[in-house]
């Protein structure tokens, strides 16, 4: 088993990416209140789920 359990590679680009891109769009929606933002909010949900997922796989040796 390695020591090192930190997302690395895509996951940690997909989950680092996905939090700047939620933040940034709650911010934007909450000041312009326009209804696009909530579409930019799921997908940087949908960015983190995948990189999260992308990084299990990896710990686990993609074995489900």
């Amino acid at each position: 088993m390695r020591a090192n359990t930190s997302p690395t590679g895509l996951a940690l680009l997909l989950i680092v990416v996905g939090l700047l891109l939620s933040f940034t769009s709650i911010t934007a929606a909450f000041t312009t209140d326009e209804p696009i933002w909530r579409y930019l909010i799921a997908a940087g949900c949908l960015a983190q789920f995948l990189g999260w997922m992308r990084h299990s796989a990896r710990s686990r040796g993609g074995a489900r």
